[in-house]
């Protein structure tokens, strides 16, 4: 007695069939739910102040043997936290380059933001991709930078520090919160590469007020420590 493989299989393969359906029915309906607003400029829920620690940034770009933004950022001037950028951000992922091409960004605008970002290139970049999803204009934007930045104290170990350090994540997020009434652990998340600290990163509301978000939480380096570089001519 012959028996058919096409009688058993085929159960399976219609269940198999129903699950795939119902899993491409469950991503289209997430997709369309983030489309509905998706990179539409001014349409998020809230911001990401990113500093980033420039002799880190630095190492890394000597390592790699890289020129542009590095020669400008690592050269003799001793900075520490400089601004790498502000993001809008959705509860869940982010909106970029919200504009193409994005509207053209003024010298006298680039040049007053030296101070806070240290390379005409990243300037352009961070307006390119995240300032344009903000629905603001490329003034108020920068302007909005600034007053995030000035929003936020930099603890006063890390403003002048002239040898390498080893600490935990944990400890630089005490710091920070420490020197920021109203920072809590929920609105600040730290980065790092392999070894040495990256970035900083706050969440703060429309109203540059801290708040708190997860997901950003979530991508914190998980390290028991990490090394901080010293300040170039520390």
């Amino acid at each position: 007695m012959f028996y058919s493989a096409r009688t058993s299989i085929s159960p399976l393969l219609k269940a198999f069939g129903l699950l795939v359906f119902a899993v491409l029915i469950g991503i289209s309906a997430t997709a369309s739910a983030q489309d509905r607003r998706q990179n539409a400029p001014g349409e998020f829920d809230f911001y990401v102040l990113s500093l980033s620690w420039s002799p880190s940034f630095c190492e890394q770009a000597s390592e790699r043997g890289s020129g542009g933004r590095s020669q400008i950022q690592c050269g003799g001037r001793p900075y520490s936290f400089v601004v790498h950028g502000l993001w809008p951000q959705y509860e869940h992922g982010f909106p970029d380059y919200c504009q193409r091409p994005s509207p053209r960004l003024d010298r006298n605008i680039v040049s007053s933001m030296l101070d806070l970002m240290p390379a005409p290139g990243l300037i352009f970049n961070e307006w390119d991709k995240h300032g344009t999803c903000s629905g603001l204009g490329a003034r108020a934007y920068f302007e909005t930078i600034r007053k995030a930045r000035s929003a936020v104290k930099i603890p006063e170990e890390y403003l002048e520090l002239s040898a390498p350090k080893t600490v935990a994540p944990a400890e630089i997020e005490e710091a920070f919160i420490k020197a920021n009434p109203g920072l809590s652990s929920s609105a600040i998340a730290v980065t790092c590469d392999k070894t040495r600290l990256s970035e900083v990163r706050i969440c703060m509301n429309k109203d540059l007020q801290f708040r708190a978000c997860e997901e950003i939480d979530r991508r914190a380096c998980r390290r028991e420590q990490v090394t901080m570089p010293p300040i170039r001519g520390g």
